[in-house]
């Protein structure tokens, strides 16, 4: 069987996905691999010394790409790009991380073991797929079939199934040694049973920092600087920016709703008139991936698809059409080919709603004539006359590295990344072509990421400071309003003082409560305070609380022994896995990881220029 896996590659990993579950997905390719000049030799990073090629980046980027259009059927902006790149490029780290691991600890995967894996553990795209499923739940034997298929060896699974156990098999064994020694007592299990099911409510008064005035304590600057030495690492902060963006909207109007709705009736009367449903879809679903299987979206429980396209399918009958559905997507013919319990296989036909063929025409020759006026790298006045000769606003936004960009709550898409990507200040973007519109842009300033210098954080650490000595001075005013409540009540001593008491609803260890989110000491001070009785001042760093603890409800101890065997599998699962991601967070953290991205996509954007 493993030559058999071995002499099917064909295609990747998201066959699984295509041979079995539909959606509004449609493949498109990104051309990224062209973008840079690099060789099959250059290395975009260094992880303790083991080269990740550029090349290898880029192609993951890639297939990240065509997994995303497919799931949304749209093409790929800079800002996604850009997460993709990143999600790659962390992914490809961590997976020399994991091999160097592996190669210290003696971790390897025999061919019996992919091949027992393959057989009897289907990984969990393959369980989810509607077709190896019986009564909406994973049937083995119709998994076994499938594995000894033709079908499975000329798609390429059987491949990819050894690829994919050749990476998973090491990864669980080391994950297994990293957490076999996690271990929960009784009473280490009732303590965290505790943290969630007891509960508190308490009164409190507050000493905010605002009731001392700036004048009545002083920061100094040798304590600025000392703060500022000690965690240098806090002011870390992503380049700014400020561009000035024109946007040509490609406007749908009623009249383009109106006439998709027409066409997806037109297309309803030809199948009830006869033709099939499959042969419409085919021919013009804008659905690619359904379409190619005559519209079939799968079999599968409720809640898989947006509520309006839910709500259709649950009023059809069996083989009944239902009229247009209108969905975020655009308008869907929708039809049950099977109903049994919960699960219903479906087929649609979807149609977009865009602009009409002359309105395109016209907003793409708008946009045409955009880029051609404001063409230009060293002459940013151009950017600004071909705004006033087409008479389109200028809009100008300051734009934060490695966050999206909106103006008055629209998107704009690629803008951001753009900005940070090698472009020079006066610089004008390409023109960017989005689903909505066309955006062009010109980089008015830029100001470099990296670490804060003393004199541009000391504002700010002077503010924090100042805070932290005004809670520090408002512990004598708390601990007279204690002494005072205690020998009268919360309530008299803060009618006395002109305080106000506050009294929250029932709150847990982990949950905490809203009004005390500014000190969360005081919500664990509520599980170890006497009950009725008025506390010392409770210091934190975002005020000084005085409270009382009004009732504590103790937790069940014969509800959590009816469930404990149960709660403590849930338990282990959870450690174990906080195991797994400490160990993972440690293992990035002490690796050498010399980054080199921004060398090389300022080196593409040079020769692309």
């Amino acid at each position: 069987m493993l030559q058999a896996m071995r002499a099917s590659a064909k295609y990747i990993w998201i066959i699984i996905v295509v041979l079995f579950v539909g959606g509004f997905l449609l493949a498109q390719t990104s051309g990224l691999l062209g973008r840079a000049p690099v060789t099959t030799t250059t290395a975009v990073a260094s992880v303790n010394g083991e080269d990740i090629l550029a090349t290898t980046w880029y192609q993951a980027t890639q297939n990240l790409e065509q997994e995303e259009t497919q799931r949304s059927n749209q093409s790929i902006s800079l800002d996604e790009r850009q997460r993709l790149m990143d999600q790659a490029f962390d992914q490809l780290v961590s997976d020399a991380l994991l091999r160097q691991e592996y190669r210290r600890r003696g971790i390897t995967v025999t061919d019996d073991e992919i091949l027992q894996a393959a057989r009897f553990s289907p990984p969990p795209q393959l369980m989810q797929a509607p077709d190896l499923q019986t009564e909406g739940q994973f049937d083995p034997a119709k998994y076994q079939r499938f594995l000894a298929s033709p079908l499975a060896k000329q798609n390429g699974l059987l491949f990819q199934l050894e690829q994919y156990y050749r990476t998973e098999i090491p990864k669980e064994k080391l994950f297994d040694q990293v957490a076999s020694d996690v271990y929960l007592s009784d009473e280490q299990l009732w303590r965290r049973f505790q943290d969630t099911h007891d509960s508190a409510q308490v009164s409190f008064v507050s000493f905010a920092p605002e009731r001392i005035p700036d004048s009545a304590v002083r920061v100094s600057d040798d304590e600025v600087r000392a703060y500022y030495d000690t965690h240098k690492k806090l002011f870390d902060r992503p380049g700014t920016a400020k561009v000035s963006i024109i946007i040509i909207p490609r406007a749908v109007t009623a009249a383009d709703s109106a006439a998709v709705r027409a066409h997806a009736l037109a297309l309803r009367a030809r199948i009830i008139g006869g033709e099939k449903f499959e042969d419409v879809a085919r021919a013009e679903s804008a659905d690619s991936v359904s379409a190619a299987n005559g519209g079939s979206l799968g079999k599968g429980a409720k809640g898989r698809f947006v509520a309006p396209f839910e709500a259709a399918a649950a009023a059809l009958k069996t083989g009944e059409i239902s009229q247009p559905v209108l969905t975020q997507f655009g308008y869907h013919l929708i039809k049950v080919d099977a109903r049994k319990g919960d699960t219903t296989t479906l087929s649609h036909i979807l149609l977009r709603i865009q602009q009409s063929d002359s309105a395109a025409a016209r907003t793409d020759r708008r946009a045409d004539s955009l880029a051609r006026l404001a063409a230009s790298t060293d002459q940013p006045a151009k950017f600004d006359e071909a705004a006033r000769i087409l008479q389109i606003p200028v809009i100008k936004t300051p734009v934060v590295e490695g966050n999206a960009v909106t103006v008055s709550g629209q998107f704009i898409p690629s803008v951001g990344p753009w900005a940070f990507q090698g472009a020079k200040p006066g610089e004008t973007s390409e023109l960017f072509d989005a689903e909505d519109g066309y955006y062009l842009a010109r980089l008015d300033s830029l100001t470099p990421g990296g670490t804060l210098s003393l004199d541009q954080a000391k504002q700010d650490i002077r503010t924090y400071l100042l805070r932290q000595k005004k809670i520090d001075a408002l512990l004598p005013q708390a601990r007279n309003f204690a002494k005072v409540a205690a020998a009268s009540s919360l309530e008299g001593a803060s009618k006395l003082m002109n305080m106000q008491v506050v009294s929250t609803k029932p709150f847990t260890r982990v949950t905490g409560v809203p009004e005390l989110a500014q000190a969360p000491e005081a919500v664990g001070a509520a599980y170890t305070l006497p009950l009725n009785t008025v506390s010392e001042p409770i210091r934190s760093t975002g005020e000084v609380v005085v409270e009382r603890v009004d009732n504590r409800m103790p937790a069940n101890r014969t509800a959590f022994d009816a469930q404990k065997e149960a709660l403590r599998s849930q338990a282990l699962q959870q450690l174990r896995q906080q195991r797994v991601r400490e160990f993972l967070t440690n293992l990035r953290a002490v690796a050498k990881v010399d980054d080199k991205r921004k060398q090389i996509e300022a080196s593409a954007r040079r020769t692309t220029q």
